[in-house]
């Protein structure tokens, strides 16, 4: 005898007889950085190399950890993986397509920074580079690309 039944319309168990949903899949919680080191006439945006798969070029980012604001998330991830301390200015969109991350669902919030400095591969990103809008490279991993076309076209 089946007890919990799954419901696809919400991604949990329910309860065929009250219908309480007893376990819930959600979405992950994420940040990503755009972190442009250039003034308004020249963009120079920072990306890290991936250590772990999907491997290829992303915006600084990564997972919220419990107890933890998505700002206090935006700018450790962004130290630990660039090694810059970066000033927030502004949460730029909340990107949530359930299939931008090729590992499950997740949804992130995007924030505009700045930083000085040299950015500097550390924690999981085997690489920071910083890219002017004209030498992006091939291979941007999720939907970075379309971020940063966002932030650059003004879109939001």
């Amino acid at each position: 005898m089946e007890i919990f039944s799954s419901d696809p319309r919400f991604g949990r168990e329910v309860c065929p007889k009250c219908g309480y949903a007893w376990r819930r899949r959600n979405p992950l919680l994420t940040v990503d950085v755009i972190i442009d080191l250039g003034d308004q006439q020249r963009h120079s945006i920072v990306l890290v190399k991936r250590k772990n798969p999907p491997r290829g070029w992303a915006l600084p980012g990564g997972f919220v950890d419990y107890g933890e604001t998505v700002e206090e998330a935006a700018m450790r991830e962004a130290f630990e993986e660039t090694g810059l301390k970066v000033d927030l200015k502004r949460q730029f969109h909340t990107y949530s397509d359930p299939g931008r991350d090729p590992r499950g669902h997740m949804v992130s919030v995007v924030f505009v920074a700045t930083a000085s400095g040299n950015p500097s591969g550390g924690d999981d990103a085997a690489e920071a580079q910083a890219f002017r809008p004209d030498e992006l490279p091939e291979d941007i991993v999720f939907d970075h690309r379309q971020i940063i076309e966002d932030y650059l076209s003004g879109r939001y």
